[in-house]
C-alpha cells in the first residue's frame, strides 16, 4: 500500500466513524463516489495529489487532498456545519497510517458557494499532508 493509499483509507475512516459527522449526513454520508441524483448531504474525497518531499535523510511525500461536501438541499450554513466538524476531525489530526508516518495534517483553505445543479450548496476543502 502507497503512504497516499494509508492516508486516504485513515481519512475515511476518521470521517466515517465520528458520531456527530454521522448526525450531520447521516449513515453512509462518507463515499468513496459521488451518486447520481443523490440530493441527501455527503461528504467524498475528490482528488488526492502527491509529489516526493524527501530529505537527504528520510523518504517523505506531501499530499494535497482535496474533500467535497454537499448538501443537497440544504443551505449554506449546514455546508459551514459538516466542513467544520471535518475540521475538528481532520486538522492536525494523529491519524494510524499503515505502514507509514504521519508528519503533518493541516487544513489549507475552505470555498463553500453554492452549487445550483446539485441544488444546494457545496465545500471545497483542502488538506497537505507530510508523510515519512
Amino acid at each position: 500500500m502507497s503512504a497516499a493509499a494509508a492516508l486516504q483509507k485513515a481519512i475515511f475512516e476518521a470521517l466515517k466513524s465520528d458520531a456527530a459527522l454521522t448526525a450531520l449526513i447521516g449513515d453512509g454520508g462518507v463515499r468513496d463516489h459521488l451518486e447520481t441524483g443523490s440530493h441527501r448531504p455527503g461528504i467524498w474525497i475528490v482528488s488526492l495529489e502527491s509529489r516526493d518531499a524527501s530529505t537527504a535523510s528520510e523518504a517523505g511525500e506531501e499530499h494535497l487532498v482535496t474533500l467535497a461536501v454537499r448538501t443537497g438541499e440544504g443551505g449554506n450554513r449546514a455546508a459551514q456545519e459538516i466542513a467544520a466538524r471535518v475540521r475538528v476531525l481532520l486538522d492536525d489530526a494523529p491519524l494510524d497510517l499503515a505502514g507509514f508516518s504521519l508528519v503533518s495534517l493541516f487544513q489549507r483553505r475552505t470555498r463553500i458557494g453554492r452549487d445550483a445543479k446539485a441544488k444546494g450548496h457545496a465545500a471545497e476543502m483542502v488538506f497537505r499532508a507530510v508523510t515519512e
